[in-house]
């Protein structure tokens, strides 16, 4: 039995929840997320304190999933309330990010610019003078998904260090070529 799907989630008093059947609804100061639950999983309100069960015939196979759940439910009853951030950096020579509206305009050395829709639900900040992006949201899932696909565009290179990287994330160097042979 999975150890994190037995573990229950404290509604904040900020945030209302409602199951009905296999749909959970959260809303918040920051909106309404839903989520669908798998079927053998249920999940019961009592109070401020929400847990999960799984069909005992069907424990094994849903051992899994039953954390996932439990998990992505904690972020959504969390995220209507305070949203989720993910900041990157942008590092190189004419390396920069412009937030245009609800594009995000990205110039990392290619003969174009790269421009990304920003999904709705997500903020984007992007100070042209600085080299860091923010994604706010309250779906975590939606701010790490874009936050990894904005990274992908030009991930950090091992030799120099440019590309697009995770505040705080550590790059391993390596070093150059060698000046001076035999």
């Amino acid at each position: 039995m999975s150890r994190i799907g037995k573990k229950p989630i404290q509604v904040p008093s900020k945030v209302k929840v409602e199951i009905n059947g296999s749909a959970l609804k959260a809303t918040g100061p920051l909106g309404t997320l839903s989520y669908t639950i798998p079927e053998g999983i249920s999940a019961k309100l009592e109070g401020a304190v929400l847990t999960f069960s799984v069909d005992p015939k069907r424990e094994a196979e849903l051992n899994a999933l039953y954390g996932t759940t439990r998990a992505r439910v904690a972020n959504i009853v969390s995220g209507v309330e305070t949203a989720f951030t993910k900041v990157l950096e942008v590092n190189g020579l004419g390396y920069k990010a412009v937030v245009q509206g609800s594009k995000l305009n990205l110039e990392l050395g290619f003969s174009h610019p790269v421009l990304l829709d920003i999904p709705q639900g997500l903020t984007v900040t992007a100070d042209p003078k600085s080299p860091i992006v923010e994604i706010k949201g309250s779906d975590k899932v939606l701010v790490g998904d874009f936050a990894a696909k904005i990274r992908k565009i030009r991930p950090p290179e091992p030799y120099k260090g440019s590309g697009i990287k995770y505040q705080g994330e550590h790059i391993a160097r390596k070093a150059g070529k060698a000046a001076g042979g035999k």
